[in-house]
């Protein structure tokens, strides 16, 4: 059964990027009630229905189990999410309890003092230790946890099954097998990108790096320092931006283009390859592409090997100024437990991120199978710090990879990232 029923999911922590921390002094509430109006967050959808049916059926179980206690519901929109959260660690009497937050912001919300710690309420919660302990890294900063993973995202390898077909090529084994075989469509299909991929791209770069043992930045709390310089570093940006050639995807066409704009290639017909997350599936299966397409892991270096792939998704979290913080933990332990990440699942397509349930939606649904082989071979995250949301809207990375292919400058224009980056993390 295949359960991919909504138009495009965009997966808000995995695709956006992320914003500066809101400059507040948020002190945590002395009460604890437990009853009264619950207070959430979430955010909306371009269709919330089927998101909406599964939050009111877990209002519904939750109100039952707890008498004199409401649950508001209130859906914001992802667009002004710093707005409303700047908004809300300033002025606690406007705060939610409970909030839906992408796992890129969740270093800012830190910083800013705006989130109550879930470590115990973690180890407390038997079902938490079916967490896919990457993605729940994704929850972290600083050796503690902020929030509880409700649904990930991750990227993968789509290819076009009539077009190697007609070549006689079999899906890529190793990374430098994709660059091998792109050029071997570019050359017999001329008006087809080998791979649709870009220099605005960068969470399809993300996993070449890692893949090469290369890291994008090292450190912890405020301090960190940028890799991207460093000689593994460079061999993955290396492998990465040999995709953005001529005779696979020509950096006049492809230099400047995004995930969405790469993905929209491919599902239009235009290119032989993409990497493209589970949340891309349903803009792929309703276009040119869509009866004609495979999906595997992105490969690593060696055969058999899965490139780590960046782990996006949204999280659950009690804010400090909370009143409710216990009631909050379990309204989260209900909505983010495995019935209603399955319920999602269904729903939306987000995938799970309990293990289990994982294994389940993937042996009832094969198409899901490479995603999931992806997230369980583990995952990767950016740099844990308020600072790479400036990194990210600077576009360092961008610049660097577009400055190779059309320079030629590997070693300057990493060096030169690393040096903007550094300035970063310093300020």
């Amino acid at each position: 059964m295949r359960f991919w029923k909504t138009a495009a999911v965009v997966v808000a922590g995995a695709l956006l990027a992320g914003c500066g921390p809101p400059q507040v002094d948020q002190g945590a509430s002395g009460e604890d009630k437990s009853t009264g109006t619950l207070r959430v967050w979430l955010f909306d959808e371009a269709n919330r229905d089927p998101k909406e049916d599964v939050v009111n059926a877990a209002v519904r179980e939750f109100e039952g189990e707890h008498e004199d206690v409401t649950v508001d519901v209130r859906y914001i929109a992802v667009d002004t999410r710093s707005e409303r959260f700047t908004g809300a660690f300033n002025d606690p009497s406007s705060a939610p309890d409970v909030a839906e937050f992408g796992n890129t912001d969740l270093a800012s919300y830190v910083a800013a003092g705006g989130l109550a710690e879930l470590d115990t309420m973690l180890g407390n919660w038997p079902a938490a230790q079916d967490l896919s302990e990457s993605v729940l890294e994704t929850a972290r900063t600083d050796g503690k946890t902020y929030g509880v993973p409700w649904f990930t995202g991750v990227r993968a390898l789509y290819y076009r099954t009539d077009v190697f077909e007609e070549l006689d090529l079999d899906p890529p084994r190793t990374l430098g097998e994709i660059a091998e075989k792109a050029r071997r469509v570019r050359a017999a299909r001329p008006d087809m990108y080998g791979i649709a991929t870009g220099g605005k791209y960068t969470y399809a770069m993300m996993p070449f790096i890692w893949a090469h043992d290369g890291e994008l930045a090292r450190g912890e709390g405020a301090r960190w320092e940028s890799a991207v310089d460093e000689p593994a570093a460079r061999a993955g940006i290396e492998a990465y931006t040999e995709l953005l050639e001529p005779n696979v995807c020509p950096p006049e066409q492809c230099a400047q283009l995004t995930g969405t704009e790469s993905v929209q290639a491919f599902a239009g017909g235009k290119a032989a390859m993409t990497i493209g997350g589970d949340f891309n599936r349903a803009a792929v299966d309703a276009g040119a592409a869509g009866d004609h397409y495979d999906v595997v892991p992105l490969p690593g270096t060696e055969p058999g090997e899965i490139a780590p792939a960046f782990a996006g998704g949204n999280l659950l979290g009690v804010l400090r100024s909370s009143d409710r913080s216990s009631l909050a933990e379990e309204f989260i332990r209900v909505l983010a437990g495995k019935k209603y990440q399955r319920e999602m699942y269904e729903a939306m397509g987000y995938l799970p991120t309990f293990e289990d349930v994982q294994n389940q939606v993937s042996s009832e649904d094969p198409t899901v199978r490479p995603f999931v082989e992806t997230l369980q071979a583990g995952t990767r995250f950016v740099p844990a710090t308020p600072a790479w949301s400036e990194i990210d809207a600077q576009e360092i990375l961008p610049t660097m990879v577009q400055r190779i292919v059309t320079e030629g400058e590997l070693d300057s224009a990493t060096a030169e990232a690393a040096r903007r980056m550094n300035d970063t993390f310093r300020d």
